[in-house]
């Protein structure tokens, strides 16, 4: 099956295998499909401003010419070389499917295929094609983890021959969101706003992004572990409005809980304090949310963090098997956790 797991897509698009006539490149995430489209479409070798080689269609062009894609895809270039076939927007459209059947059946020669589409589920007619065929490849693109997000701000950071301290860059990385394309444009701006500076720092970041991230866990986070309710309703509100992924914040809850549990265990070993575990963690604590964690600490006992973690994984699977109503699921789990640590002295 021509099917990249998420974790294996950043490898592939190093080195694609331009052999396969049709790349499928789709998901929610659409800043990520656009920057993994125009990747792939660099890592083709074709010159993308030369409009003879590369033709750049979407479904209303297909609308007006239905066998537009496969009349280009089959042409030969007038000057030899290479050809891309763009096509954005890309529905299941059913001349389109019947199409791509016959270009997954008989390649063009020399001739790549790139379709950017948005959410395809599982299944669908154009994704299970391409998926299915010889000279396909499906390129997921998921909301970006905190890994993926550690990795961009490394690459812009880099390519601005910008660094950045510890501090600072916990920070930064709590300020930005799972969205690729708001991920990146805020980071182009921090860079533009620290020319000719060598590093960044946390009043850059402060200065440039404020409240304006897209995402943040940290206020929903410290409310449950400190049980506070109020804080708690007004926090989730304000992240479910921005957008935000449940999937992302029960895992960034998770390992809040795992690093919890590390902490509460040095504790019940050593008889340090929490204030003493927290200040010699590593990776260390945020300073900005070091009272919040010592408060949690001093509040939750290793049993009853593991019994956490194991709660929010499960709420984490019945929200995947029912996402109709994940944010339900995610409100009653959270607020469960922040009941219970308010109640706790």
């Amino acid at each position: 099956m021509a099917q990249l797991k998420a974790g294996e897509v950043d490898r592939y698009l190093q080195k694609p295998d331009l052999s396969k006539t049709v790349h499928l490149v789709y998901g929610p995430d659409r800043g990520l499909v656009a920057e993994r489209s125009k990747l792939l479409a660099q890592k083709s070798g074709v010159d993308l401003d030369d409009p003879f080689s590369t033709i750049r269609l979407d479904m209303d062009s297909l609308s007006a010419d239905p066998d537009r894609l496969m009349n280009e895809a089959y042409t030969i270039s007038m000057f030899g070389g290479s050809r891309l076939i763009w096509l954005r927007g890309v529905t299941n459209d059913p001349s389109l499917v019947k199409q791509l059947e016959r270009l997954l059946n008989d390649p063009p020669q020399s001739c790549l295929c790139l379709l950017e589409a948005g959410d395809l589920k599982k299944g669908s007619k154009i994704r299970d094609l391409v998926e299915r065929g010889k000279s396909g490849q499906a390129i997921p693109c998921y909301s970006d983890s905190s890994r993926n997000i550690a990795s961009l701000v490394d690459e812009v950071l880099q390519a601005n021959n910008l660094t950045i301290g510890l501090d600072a860059r916990q920070f930064l990385l709590s300020q930005l969101g799972a969205d690729r394309m708001a991920s990146r444009a805020e980071l182009d701006k921090l860079c533009l706003y620290a020319y000719g500076k060598s590093e960044i720092h946390l009043e850059d970041i402060q200065a440039v992004l404020g409240d304006a991230s897209a995402i943040s866990f940290d206020a929903v986070t410290d409310a449950v572990l400190t049980g506070n309710l109020k804080q708690f309703d007004l926090a989730l509100t304000k992240f479910s409005s921005s957008g935000g992924s449940n999937f992302q914040l029960f895992a960034a809850m998770m390992r809040q809980f795992q690093m919890l549990d590390k902490m509460r265990s040095e504790m019940d070993a050593s008889g340090k304090s929490a204030s003493v575990v927290v200040a010699s963690a590593r990776p260390p604590v945020f300073f900005a949310r070091k009272a919040a964690t010592e408060a949690a600490l001093n509040k939750w006992t290793s049993k009853a963090i593991r019994a956490a973690h194991d709660r929010l994984q499960t709420a984490l699977l019945e929200s995947r098997k029912n996402s109709q109503i994940d944010i339900n699921i995610a409100h009653i789990a959270l607020l469960g956790l922040t009941v219970q640590s308010a109640r706790r002295r």
